[in-house]
């Protein structure tokens, strides 16, 4: 089995070593998954139990209320 996971490695391994332009290509998108994410959280995600109540009990509170109903 170890054998077999080791030949594995070592094929993407070496795969991803030989790239020239795949290795840019794949910078790229990291870049791109990052940033999206990071915009994603910021603008569309915020943290509403945070703004809205000051403590954890508050924040536990509501949660179980909400999902009690």
């Amino acid at each position: 089995m170890k054998e077999i996971l080791f030949n594995i490695f070592q094929f993407y391994y070496q795969g991803f070593k030989s790239m020239t332009l795949g290795k840019k290509l794949w910078t790229i998108f990291i870049i791109k998954l990052v940033f999206i994410f990071l915009v994603l959280r910021i603008f569309f995600f915020p943290n509403v139990l945070k703004s809205n109540f000051k403590t954890d009990d508050q924040r536990s509170n509501h949660v179980i209320e909400q999902l009690t109903k």
